[in-house]
């Protein structure tokens, strides 16, 4: 089951088109984007088709604009996750922002995961359409009913306050005190603050990102020449590839590659030093046989 796999994966280099059609194919939408599926509300449907019966789809908002209402749609998610056993940690913060590579990454690493169940074969009898629409009608239903509660409490609230106005009397509307010009210079100052900070952190994760893109690269690269027959089965080869594939993430490999070198090489040099010494054994004995012949 690949609920960890590294990121030189072969997962991480479906593209784009391949992870839209799966997704549209599958669920019966027409995403034209991967920032579409942002809203988490796609990946809950389809660890719906994987495992059926363990997502709570009601609580699955589909029309989910808002950060808040994207980050809903996550911990139903990560809920799953956790109830099935996923160690796989969703970073929710990056993903509702609608980043295309943020999100294409998860959803390889999601389309890995499904297909990695049962094949990837999906359940005939599911309908992906008609599980939306009943989720949304009782999410519509259950805010009309909300909305009812909410008039018909305020309507009774109103009824028996005291401050009714009846028929013969007026509302004076009391002057609202400015608060000056000086509370709207701090208020400007603090928005363009602001408004710096949140420029500063969009270079920083730019720059961020094309740092991670410019490692990813050089590792692809260590990789392709890591997978070339002449050099792939050999102690060095095996032992990147043991760095480069490595699933848990919060543990290095680095003990392990070095580990399987000083086997190796110790291997070896123990088959160097056997030939050496029956290399020696061989000249003596042909230099017994010469001598005896001499004799």
């Amino acid at each position: 089951m690949a609920t960890n796999i590294g990121i030189m994966d072969s997962a991480y280099f479906v593209g784009r088109n391949e992870i839209l059609n799966w997704i549209n194919n599958r669920l019966q939408l027409n995403l034209s984007r991967i920032e579409d599926a942002a809203s988490g509300a796609v990946q809950c449907q389809m660890m719906d088709v994987t495992h059926q019966g363990v997502v709570p789809m009601h609580k699955v908002n589909f029309d989910a604009k808002t950060e808040y209402d994207k980050i809903q749609n996550y911990k139903v998610l990560q809920d799953v996750f956790n109830k099935l056993k996923i160690q796989k940690h969703i970073e929710v913060s990056r993903l509702v922002k609608g980043r295309p590579l943020d999100n294409l990454e998860f959803l390889q690493w999601l389309k890995r995961y499904c297909d990695s169940i049962n094949g990837g074969i999906m359940n005939e009898n599911y309908n992906p359409v008609e599980r939306r629409v009943k989720v949304g009608k009782d999410r519509s239903l259950k805010c009309s009913l909300k909305k009812s509660k909410s008039l018909q409490t305020n309507t009774m609230n109103n009824s028996g306050s005291g401050n009714t106005l009846g028929p013969n009397r007026t509302s004076v509307a009391k002057p609202s005190r400015s608060s000056g010009g000086a509370g709207g210079a701090n208020s400007s100052a603090e928005i363009q603050a602001l408004s710096k900070e949140i420029t500063d952190l969009k270079f920083a994760v730019d720059r961020l990102e094309k740092e991670r893109d410019f490692y990813f690269a050089k590792l692809r690269d260590v990789e392709i020449i890591c997978q070339t027959p002449e050099v792939e089965n050999i102690p060095v080869s095996v032992a990147v590839k043991k760095i480069l594939y490595a699933n848990d993430a919060k543990e290095s490999a680095l003990d392990e590659a070095q580990d399987y070198l000083n086997q190796t090489m110790n291997a070896v040099e123990a088959q160097e030093t056997m030939n050496v010494v029956e290399a020696e054994a061989e000249a003596e004995a042909e230099s017994e046989i010469e001598v005896d012949s001499q004799n």
